[in-house]
This record gives C-alpha cells, sequence and structure tokens, in this order.
C-alpha cells in the first residue's frame, strides 16, 4: 500500500509538472489527485525561492515575473494552455460538440489569448502588489487551487473517455490525508504572515474556481483536462486578489 500510495505522489509530479518522476503504470495516475495540493506547495516553494533571490536584486516587479516564468517552467504552461482552449471553447457560443471541438484545436484563438494575457499580468501586479507577503501567497495559492483541482475532478463529471482527467475520478484511498495536510499547511502559512486575509484569500479562489465550474457545467455539462486547467488559473489568481483587498 505505502508503494502504491507513493506512485500517487509520483504520479502527480508528472501529471502536473516537467520534473522527471520515474516510470509510472496508468492506475498510478487514479491515485495522483490527493497529492495534487502536495506537488503546488512544492511548485509554490520553488517559485517563492527565486522571488526571495529577485527581490534582492530588483524591483518586485521583476521579481514577480521571476516567479511566474518559473512556474511556467515548471509545468509547461499546462494550466495557462487549459486557461486559453476553455475561453476559446466556452467563450465561442458554439453547441457542445462544437465547444469542445474548439477546445481540443491546439491553436489559440483572440479569446484565450486575451484571456491569457490578462490572467497572467493581473498574477505578475498582484504579486508585485502584495510585496514581502508575495513568496507567501505563492507558497500557499499553488498549493490551494490545485486542492481545488482534485475537488473538482472528483466531482465530475468527466467528458472525454481519454484526456488529462481519464481515470481520476474515482474515490480517494489514503491519499486523501495528503491532500488535507497540505491544505491545512498553506492555510496555516498564509494565517501566519497574513492573518486573517486568508479568509478573503479562501473566499477568492472558491468563487473563481465554482466560476469556472459553473460556466462548464452550463455550457458543457461536465468538466475536461482543460476546465481544470483554467480552475487552477482562476483559482490562484482569486486567492492572490482576495488576500491582497484584505491588507
Amino acid at each position: 500500500m505505502k508503494v502504491n500510495t507513493l506512485r500517487g505522489a509520483r504520479a502527480a509530479l508528472a501529471f502536473l509538472t516537467r520534473i522527471p518522476a520515474g516510470p509510472l503504470e496508468a492506475e498510478d495516475f487514479a491515485r495522483a489527485p490527493g497529492w495534487f495540493a502536495l506537488i503546488g506547495l512544492l511548485i509554490g516553494t520553488l517559485c517563492a525561492g527565486v522571488w526571495v533571490l529577485a527581490a534582492w536584486a530588483w524591483t518586485p516587479v521583476l521579481a514577480a515575473l521571476a516567479a511566474v516564468t518559473l512556474g511556467l517552467f515548471l509545468t509547461g504552461g499546462l494550466h495557462e494552455d487549459g486557461l486559453a482552449d476553455t475561453f476559446d471553447g466556452l467563450g465561442s457560443g458554439r453547441p457542445t460538440e462544437r465547444a469542445l471541438e474548439i477546445m481540443r484545436d491546439s491553436r489559440i484563438g483572440s479569446f484565450g489569448a486575451i484571456a491569457l494575457g490578462i490572467a497572467l499580468a493581473a498574477r505578475v501586479a498582484g504579486l508585485a502588489a502584495l510585496g514581502g507577503l508575495a513568496p507567501v501567497a505563492l507558497i500557499a495559492g499553488q498549493g490551494l487551487s490545485r486542492a481545488g483541482m482534485a475537488v473538482m475532478l472528483r466531482k465530475g463529471p468527466y467528458l472525454r473517455p481519454s484526456g488529462a482527467g481519464t481515470g481520476m475520478t474515482g474515490p480517494m484511498g489514503a491519499e486523501r490525508w495528503a491532500l488535507i495536510a497540505a491544505m491545512a499547511l498553506a492555510g496555516a502559512l498564509t494565517l501566519w504572515a497574513a492573518g486573517w486575509a486568508l479568509i478573503g484569500g479562501l473566499i477568492g479562489l472558491v468563487v473563481a474556481q465554482w466560476a469556472v465550474r459553473g460556466w462548464a457545467m452550463r455550457r458543457l455539462h461536465g468538466i475536461t483536462g482543460d476546465i481544470l486547467g483554467a480552475s487552477q488559473i482562476a483559482g490562484d489568481l482569486g486567492f492572490l486578489l482576495g488576500v491582497l483587498a484584505c491588507l
């Protein structure tokens, strides 16, 4: 059981990042969602380290840009691609099947490009405005937004017979404790650094992610891997802006 659980952690690392995770089997990914938040904390910690080093040498805006850029390299722009595809597909106004086809298209349309540009710009601006709290917000936001992905994935329904989330929609086993622990750690870190601004961050995260899910349910009657990616970007940004609004 312990070996299987650790394989789930490696599967989450392989799914969410470009970091090598070793050989895996398809069934290992069924245990991956419980580890999403922990992998998010890892990504956030690496980005926070870059922010600290960059802020020592440059301005907060350049430090924020460096941290966001590292995140893009670590994930390969996985979630940003999902955000762009989501806005292209759902924003097209086309029927469900046509919207899904648009989301499968590797090309980015104007709506997706605009959404992606706004999201990246808002993230850099938000981190710069947070100043010394930016490293904490990076760590917590990356972890909690991926916890939201795991919850959304389990709630489903997942639409595609094959895709990023296929095989990850069953009930969680022992790995759910890793998800709970990572969420608690992210919350405690934010509470220690920013006080009750944590509440604003959590409200921003939940509202943003469930807005994405609600849009998908209304237009598609389910979710896809692109929707999950969009929810991560929206949730992380909602958390940053929620914390900032309550300081």
